[in-house]
């Protein structure tokens, strides 16, 4: 048996000329007749919006309970050693967990999962809360909550790695995608402010928004009402197999290859180039208030592109978007090696992070299409866990290298890797010319597993 996973759109989308017949990841086949802005798309997508929605509550939450954890802990006299331990600990575990999470999102009815997921971590920030409150701040017990949180949040964000394809048409992954982006940044920004305001007001606080935030994340999921059981290719193999298929359909596949590196290396290369921003101005004097300006210009920088990349993406050709995009990113981190200034700093990290959405959108507009849904969680979780892992390493290998070669040293040799990544994704880019004339791919076909029925 041999199947086909090939979107499908209703006859009346077409008709209202609500799908366009345009590559999701750039250029425009047939321009689309009456474009709904993106409000009005926004708000006639209930199920999105849901989604949507439940990922702002949660990261929202998250944000706000994460650097608040490490001064509730230093705050009860636990060394900062061990503060930080804890939260390399956890942040390793939701890495480990993450493909696994990815093999059990491929198998089981993926809202359940997500559901589920989003209580756990409600269960274990409430545990959190009531220790903060009642002044029983045991590291242990706060070891293993931050560690449950992680693993669970690692199983909510596989199975949200095949929601995008049951939510909206293909026309529109570049636009959701967007918005998804979009969100996440905003999220960044508010999220450690809103921490600090809540944890002025009373130290278990913070931890209260994060378990509330996981169970209206939950309710919001339970709310939607599409159907996100992944599709079945033949009988479940081993968990193992399972594991090992999703890594060999990203390594044998030339696009999914490309996009693996490209994003873990430049994942890695704005991890070093942040944190050489902090150490360098650190090291010229500024103040924390300074450094934190930094932070924020360039968060605002990536929610800037963030909003603007879909609609860039769907008037340029994804390989130009992906190539131009790539190389405008090297001489403003070339220009981090020799400002002195705080806005300085602020603003060049701030075309970078503006620069890099349209680049994500693209390459996860056509992965999201060519990907069968019922490996969708696997390659997902297969892609951030490169793309994380390598990140987890940029804040050691910044400080290091600040240290023994100076703040210049560093811009320059980031500027290097990234004009590395920029050669790497004018190559790459041939990989979204697509196969058809309108450069779209053909749809990807699985053979059934030895055994299964022919």
């Amino acid at each position: 048996m041999e199947i086909t996973f090939r979107p499908a759109h209703s006859i009346a989308e077409r008709r209202a000329g609500r799908y366009a017949e345009r590559s999701p990841w750039g250029g425009s086949a047939v321009r689309a007749q009456g474009e709904l802005s993106p409000l009005s798309w926004f708000i006639r997508r209930r199920d999105f919006r849901l989604f949507w929605t439940a990922g702002a509550i949660d990261g929202l939450g998250s944000h706000a309970s994460v650097l608040v954890l490490p001064l509730v802990l230093l705050g009860a006299g636990y060394p900062p050693g061990l503060v930080g331990m804890l939260a390399s600990t956890a942040m390793v575990s939701g890495l480990v967990a993450s493909p696994f999470a990815g093999v059990l999102a491929d198998r089981l009815p993926r809202k359940p999962l997500m559901i589920c997921s989003a209580l756990v971590s409600s269960a274990a920030m409430a545990t959190v809360c009531a220790a903060v409150a009642w002044g029983e701040t045991v590291f242990a017990h706060l070891l293993a909550a931050a560690v449950t949180e992680q693993v669970a949040s690692a199983c909510y964000t596989a199975a949200a790695h095949g929601t995008i394809r049951r939510l909206v048409p293909p026309a529109d992954y570049p636009r959701a995608i967007g918005s998804l982006q979009a969100r996440d940044q905003a999220t960044q920004i508010a999220g450690p402010a809103l921490g600090g305001v809540l944890y002025q007001t009373a130290r278990w606080v913070p931890f209260l928004a994060d378990a509330l935030s996981f169970l209206l994340s939950a309710v919001h999921v339970r709310a939607m009402r599409a159907d996100l059981t992944p599709e079945r290719d033949g009988p479940p193999a081993s968990f193992t197999a399972d594991l090992a298929r999703g890594v060999r359909f990203v390594w044998t596949d030339g696009f999914l290859r490309f996009v693996m590196l490209w994003t873990a290396g430049l994942n890695a290369v704005l991890g070093a180039l942040y944190y050489h921003a902090v150490f360098s101005a650190q090291a010229r004097g500024a103040s924390a208030s300074s450094i934190g300006l930094i932070l924020t210009v360039s968060g605002v920088g990536g929610l800037a592109g963030a909003l603007a990349a879909p609609w860039l993406v769907r008037r340029l050709p994804g390989a130009l978007v992906v190539t131009a995009a790539s190389w405008a990113m090297v001489p403003m981190a070339a220009g981090l090696a020799f400002t002195t200034t705080t806005w300085g700093y602020g603003l060049l990290l701030a075309t970078v992070t503006c620069a890099a959405p349209s680049v994500v959108i693209v390459l996860h507009a056509r992965a999201v299409l060519v990907v069968p849904d019922a490996l969708q969680a696997r390659v997902g979780t297969v892609l951030g866990t490169a793309g994380e892992g390598l990140a987890a390493l940029a804040p050691l290998a910044a400080g290091v290298l600040v240290s023994a070669y100076g703040g210049r040293t560093v811009g320059l040799g980031c500027a290097g890797a990234l004009s590395l990544l920029a050669l790497y994704a004018t190559r790459g880019a041939t990989h979204l010319r697509g196969d058809g004339p309108d450069g779209t791919p053909e749809a990807p076909r699985l053979s059934a597993p030895e055994g299964s029925a022919r």
